[in-house]
């Protein structure tokens, strides 16, 4: 493999032209907790190439990453400068956490260096996802 390439899988909340944004909202979001977006985007603008994001732009992938189900509404707080009004609070969902390791993981490094029961483990998980996805599937 190149050095200096990234040997996890590329899924479809890391490709594309909102990648980058969306990798720093999943890592801002899984290091800090539960975030406003305000907070969220002062967090993504303090990393390093992204200093000029616009708070529009954060919205919009929260919104986007919400519909796809990367994150979650996880409650209300106060604003501080407006006493009467709330904001929601934004996490990640298990399927973020779940894309987070998938992105990070070779799968090639997994078939060779994971026991036999934890590979078994994984074939009946996906055995069983398959299955049921076949089910559902419209005709």
């Amino acid at each position: 493999m190149a050095k200096g390439k990234k040997c996890g899988a590329k899924l479809s909340a890391f490709k594309g032209r909102e990648a980058k944004l969306n990798l720093a909202v999943f890592h801002v979001l899984a290091l800090k907790g539960p975030l406003t977006a305000y907070d969220l985007h002062k967090e993504v603008k303090a990393q390093k190439g992204l200093r000029h994001t616009k708070y529009t732009n954060v919205l919009r992938r929260i919104k986007a990453l919400e519909e796809s189900g990367y994150i979650e509404k996880a409650g209300t707080r106060k604003i501080k400068t407006h006493p009467h009004y709330q904001t929601n609070l934004y996490q990640l969902t298990p399927r973020a956490y779940l894309a987070i390791l998938v992105n990070k993981t070779n799968l090639d490094e997994i078939i060779q260096k994971a026991s036999r029961e934890n590979i078994l483990a994984l074939i009946a998980a996906l055995i069983q996802y398959t299955s049921y996805s076949q089910d559902n599937e419209v005709t």
